[in-house]
């Protein structure tokens, strides 16, 4: 894989990757816009954007014609929206970027955001928030964040809520793009079969200069950092008649750029990261407590967490029981049971899967460019491999004890279970 950064004019970002020969390219603009970038009044407005963006610009006037211009190049598109940011991608035949790069650059500089078209959205977007109220196994992981992060924009909704996004208007959109939108705060990724020999970029570079090279650039604007120093553990049960309890327990950790990071990728993969890690087969081989059960994290720049979620058996008996026993491998490794073997395996089942995930260009597009967009550093693979390939049994008992603490344990379930009375146990 070769990778390569050329900046515009006006300071926008360009990497160009070569994953591979075949003559595609996925061509994605990241932009450093999300939820945490909000408040109370305009939580949604991220979201509720990236629609926008494809209900019509300056040059492709109305959704049929956006749909039909990538269509029309045997071309596939979305978007989608984070916490910290908000993607927008094509992925189609590489003899087709010019009308790629011209479509994506129109969305996000030129949108039309018509009344009309925004009240009809409004209906769309209160839709897709009901539908993730009838989702338990996503919905659990809201109720998580909003107990992580309680008065915050990182426990905030990134769909916001029905209540706000009917308040939004043009201007609401207008005030947010100033903000957000602007060459210093986005970051461009061609990947695909790309040649970067001779002419290759530059082909390139001329059609993006065109169509983004103009684009202002402005201070980025910041969040609001977040500070909270939990000193209990926190739970949260949220009634709902289901056919399935769901859970997330998780505990803080710290920050994207800390140097534990990779410590911690192994540590999540060893509870929960595969189908032969120690939570997937105690709860759901060994006990039959679960279907799905896995472990991971979420690192933002000043704070992030590491999170079990699973669905168990509806009985509030053996919810109690899985938390136990999630919580009791937790203590395991705390204590430094550990076997060498373990730790090789999953340190290469992460190297493996960090090279086919690669292989994908708009995955390579999604996870290059993001690393780029926080932390100003194109990706390295090699380094990565070799940061794992460091990480020794007593770093992560280490970071086991510093991070799994009882004060810091946070536990959000959903299920058919009254508030009143209801106690999990707990103790590391």
């Amino acid at each position: 894989m070769n990778i390569k950064i050329v900046k515009l004019s006006n300071g926008l970002p360009v990497i160009f990757v070569q994953s591979h020969d075949f003559p595609t390219l996925t061509t994605m603009l990241l932009v450093g816009a999300g939820s945490r970038y909000e408040d109370k009044k305009n939580n949604g407005i991220a979201h509720f954007f990236e629609h926008m963006a494809f209900k019509g610009t300056k040059k492709y006037p109305n959704a049929k014609i956006i749909s039909e211009t990538i269509d029309g190049i045997g071309g596939d598109f979305n978007a989608f929206t984070a916490k910290d940011h908000t993607g927008y991608w094509v992925k189609a035949p590489r003899s087709h970027f010019d009308t790629v790069i011209d479509l994506l650059s129109d969305m996000i500089r030129h949108p039309l955001l018509e009344p009309a078209e925004i009240e009809r959205e409004k209906g769309v977007i209160v839709e897709e928030i009901n539908m993730y109220e009838d989702m338990p196994a996503r919905k659990v992981g809201d109720i998580f964040d909003d107990i992580m992060f309680p008065g915050h924009p990182l426990g905030f909704d990134i769909a916001g809520t029905a209540k706000t996004v009917r308040t939004f208007s043009k201007s609401t959109f207008s005030d947010y793009l100033t903000d957000h939108y602007h060459s210093s705060n986005t970051v461009l990724v061609i990947a695909g079969g790309i040649d970067h020999n001779g002419k290759g970029i530059d082909k390139y570079l001329s059609k993006i200069e065109k169509n983004l090279g103009s684009w202002g650039k402005h201070k980025k604007k910041r969040f609001v950092e977040f500070e909270y120093l939990q000193k209990k553990p926190e739970i949260k049960i949220h009634y709902k008649k289901t056919q399935q309890a769901h859970i997330a327990l998780g505990f803080r950790a710290f920050s994207q750029t800390d140097k534990r990071r990779y410590v911690l990728a192994v540590l999540a993969a060893i509870l929960g990261g595969s189908m032969s890690s120690r939570l997937f087969t105690e709860l759901r081989e060994r006990r039959g407590l679960c279907y799905y059960i896995s472990t991971s994290r979420d690192l933002y720049e000043d704070t992030g967490y590491i999170v079990t979620q699973a669905g168990i058996t509806n009985d509030f008996d053996k919810v109690q029981k899985a938390v136990n026993l999630i919580l009791k491998e937790h203590q395991n490794i705390s204590q430094g049971k550990l076997e060498k073997a373990e730790i090789e395996r999953v340190k290469e089942m992460l190297k493996g899967r960090l090279l086919l995930s690669l292989e994908d260009s708009h995955d390579a597009a999604s996870f290059i460019g993001g690393r780029y967009l926080f932390e100003k550093e194109l990706i390295n693979t090699d380094m990565i491999i070799q940061s794992l390939d460091k990480v020794t049994k007593d770093q992560i008992i280490e970071t086991a004890k510093d991070i799994f603490l009882t004060s810091q344990l946070n536990l959000a379930v959903i299920g058919p279970f009254k508030k009143e009375g209801v106690k999990i146990e707990y103790g590391m």
